[in-house]
């Protein structure tokens, strides 16, 4: 196959299961307090203390590197940060604490960034770090593509907390084509940075917070996205064998020319959307920097209209 492997049914299976595992927990943490105040800090803390210091060991595993202690932390912060702002009106209401989404997103895409140029310096072509990669121009590319997609997070001051139960944080301009060019990005950097992964922690794991936010709870991306990667990195920090050994794992490809091609697409997409983004501050005459972009927009109309 092109980008992986043979992938039998029952790895079909498994990547169903995942699938369904984290849609389904992040709907039982953002609808109960009580949830999430469980899954962040109480499951954490004793992960911390009790599991993590032994399954990923960077001597013996393939989780154990810098990045996956920085990843699972940081998505950790994002879950717990925005449930302050969602449960204490108080702090959601002052506009200095929306800043605070917007650079959680973006460090974390930054702390990838840099991932991959660090990968595309290695001239790596084999294991590194308990994982198989193969450096090249794509690392590149995708980290220029990152950096793209950063700078085109916008909308943040009209971040507000939806009206109903389950208190969502919702972002109204981060619309459906800034999404799928974030998607393909981050697949494409587990593709080109832990690539045997990324059939899970690519595919699977943005798939799980892109379905809640185009059906289920929309404006929410970014919500469902902290979820389901906290709940995805706890998981592999404590079951790495999941991805890299079981009867489930699924080996990519490591063709260049797949890499290549995921880079190239991801690249592509993120400067349609740059282009797009400054079409519309020039012809709108906005200011990317305290103005919502896309109000214009019926997908925008359609969020606010339902939960504000």
């Amino acid at each position: 196959m092109f980008l992986f492997e043979s992938i039998p049914w029952y790895s079909w299976v498994a990547w169903c299961v995942v699938l369904a595992a984290l849609i389904g927990l992040n709907e039982v943490s953002r609808r109960w307090r009580w949830a999430g105040w469980f899954f962040f800090i109480v499951v954490p803390i004793v992960c911390t203390i009790f599991v993590w210091p032994t399954t990923a060991n960077p001597a013996t595993s393939s989780t154990g590197t810098w990045f996956h202690w920085v990843k699972v932390y940081s998505a950790l912060a994002g879950c717990l940060g925005f449930m302050l702002l969602r449960y204490h009106p108080k702090i959601a209401a002052k506009k200095a604490a929306l800043v605070f989404p917007p650079a959680i997103l973006a460090i974390n895409i930054l702390e990838a960034c840099i991932r991959d140029f660090e990968v595309g310096t290695m001239g790596a072509n084999g294991m590194v770090d308990g994982v198989f990669m193969v450096s090249g121009s794509w690392n590149y590319m995708n980290g220029i593509a990152g950096i793209i997609n950063l700078l085109t997070i916008c909308g943040w001051f009209g971040i507000y907390i939806s009206k109903d139960s389950s208190q969502d944080m919702m972002w109204p301009d981060m619309l459906w084509f800034w999404i799928i060019a974030y998607d393909l990005w981050n697949f494409a950097y587990v593709y080109n940075c832990v690539g045997d992964h990324s059939f899970y922690a690519g595919a699977a794991l943005l798939i799980s917070c892109t379905i809640p936010a185009f059906f289920m709870k929309k404006g929410a991306w970014l919500q469902h996205r902290a979820h389901t990667l906290a709940f995805w990195m706890m998981f592999t920090m404590a079951f790495p064998a999941f991805v890299t050994d079981s009867m489930f794992a699924v080996e990519a490809s490591h063709n260049p020319t797949a890499l290549f091609t995921v880079s190239l697409v991801a690249l592509l997409a993120n400067i349609a959307v740059a282009v797009y983004q400054i079409y519309v501050i020039v012809s709108r005459r906005l200011n990317p920097l305290t103005d919502e972009l896309y109000t214009h927009l019926p997908q925008y109309k359609e969020v606010v209209a339902a939960t504000k």
